[in-house]
């Protein structure tokens, strides 16, 4: 099954399972399957997972409630021996995958109380990291739906010490499958599960020495950002993407990434023109203005086409990515640990035309994290064949815009915002000063004109953006 993320013929046997989960026997046993069969070491495992449940039809709510009396969901299942590592994580992995497809009033006849007891159990760390860190994300998505963020939150303020609070603490552990939990517990604490006069992560953390981040602004909807902006991780189904604040239009540049999880992500450098298509399984790397390396699969991605790379082993957890841009020889050179690749030149030729800098970018599959240093800390692998720049020595950021704002408080500034009648119709920040031909429609502005392919109004196909005088 595994093998379906990595093989050509994957659409062969994706169409397989789909037709077996087309009738509720079936769904049961493919899940059933999914739970015995997913492999602890391999970083494609809870990936596979969300992949099948993507494919397969939608189940109904009493397929659902009959997985998990299957189960035999509990706190004393959840203690018990009778379950090994793997199989409590692909089941709290399933039960997140779940709650991530249902909604509203399916979601909530899902969290029965013996669910919850299941999942709450976890968030202990005498368990196997993993299953701590999967529980925490299945909770996560029960709570998309307000009831259920209810129910958890009473049985949180319930114990004498909210777990969360002890897991946050582990956001900067060197075992990277702790970081990864204490990540998930402070996003969650700072999103979803806030505790009264604890201060908000952004608040408390010291960004003095920082000067770029990765942008909050420019990223897709579902990706998390860390409050210091130099760590992001997805745990949605769909490719979540990101550019960093700052552009660089000339001279020699280098930044690196500490691999967190060894799953896909594809890292490396895009323009403004690079489109964002979450849904659609299009990041970096996946059209003509943007350029990535996916160590996992050992590929570097240009147009949506990969190139093998032969001579470096896949990624790990710790391992650093290197990632250098030379605007003067028009070359582009990824590294993994100091080893580097061929140097790539072709996007230089479709992004001539633009005039446009490049941006540090990377895309993200499900349950996959990493984080960035612009030049804020000493290089692991610096380049030695030639002088480079670092963002953070050249990048400049006000206080404001160093802070990376829960999501809910960002959406509340934006409807509190007032918009100037100018304003453009897209980001609202900047004055509509373009039309677009041939259909002539107005209301955008220069940089989000850019970065369109057809109008949004009537979906015909720009060829033209005018600047209005």
């Amino acid at each position: 099954m595994i093998a379906m993320l990595g093989d050509e013929e994957s659409p062969v046997l994706l169409v397989k399972l789909h037709v077996i989960a087309d009738k509720e026997e079936g769904w049961l046993q493919v899940v059933s399957s999914m739970v015995n069969v997913i492999p602890l070491d391999n970083p494609l495992g809870p990936s596979a997972i969300t992949i099948v449940f993507d494919d397969c039809p939608l189940p109904s709510r009493d397929s659902v409630i009959k997985l998990t009396k299957l189960f035999r969901l509990s706190r004393q299942r959840a203690l018990s021996n009778a379950l090994d590592v793997k199989m409590k994580r692909n089941m709290c992995v399933v039960l997140g995958c779940i709650a991530e497809k249902l909604a509203g009033p399916n979601s909530v006849a899902v969290l029965t109380e013996e669910t919850l007891d299941f999942l709450l159990a976890f968030l202990d760390t005498n368990f196997e990291p993993c299953i701590v860190l999967f529980a925490l994300i299945a909770l996560e998505k029960f709570a998309h739906t307000t009831e259920n963020k209810l129910v958890i939150r009473s049985r949180f303020d319930k114990e004498d010490v909210n777990p969360l609070l002890k897991l946050e603490k582990l956001a900067n552990n060197e075992d990277y499958v702790w970081r990864q939990v204490g990540f998930c517990a402070q996003w969650a604490l700072d999103n979803l599960f806030v505790i009264e006069n604890r201060p908000l992560s952004y608040e408390t953390v010291n960004m003095t020495p920082i000067n770029v981040i990765l942008n909050s602004h420019d990223v897709s909807e579902y990706l998390k950002i860390s409050c210091n902006g130099l760590e992001a991780r997805c745990d949605s189904y769909s490719f979540e993407s990101v550019r960093c604040t700052f552009q660089v239009d000339n001279g020699c540049w280098y930044y690196e990434v500490t691999i967190v999880t060894p799953g896909v992500m594809q890292i490396g450098w895009a323009t403004k023109n690079s489109h964002f298509l979450n849904h659609e399984g299009y990041g970096i790397g996946d059209d003509l203005y943007s350029l990535s390396y996916d160590g996992c699969r050992k590929l570097i991605w240009y147009k949506a086409k990969p190139a093998s790379v032969q001579d470096l082993p896949e990624w790990q957890p710790g391992d650093i990515l290197g990632c250098l841009i030379d605007l003067n020889t028009r070359e582009a050179i990824f590294s993994l640990n100091g080893r580097c690749l061929t140097p790539c030149t072709e996007i230089f030729e479709t992004t001539r035309c633009c005039k446009q800098g490049f941006f540090a970018a990377a895309s993200f599959m499900a349950f996959q994290q990493c984080r960035f240093n612009f030049g804020h800390l000493p290089f692991s692998f610096p380049p030695t064949d030639r002088p480079f720049m670092a963002f953070n020595d050249y990048a400049r950021l006000t206080d404001e815009e160093k802070k990376v704002l829960p999501r809910r408080y960002y959406l509340e500034k934006v409807r509190n915002a007032s918009i100037p009648e100018n304003a453009c119709t897209l980001c609202y920040d900047a004055v509509a000063d373009c039309t677009l031909e041939p259909c002539f429609h107005k209301g955008f502005c220069s940089k989000c004109a850019a970065q369109l392919r057809e109008c949004p109004l009537c979906r015909a196909p720009i060829l033209n953006v005018k600047r209005d005088i």
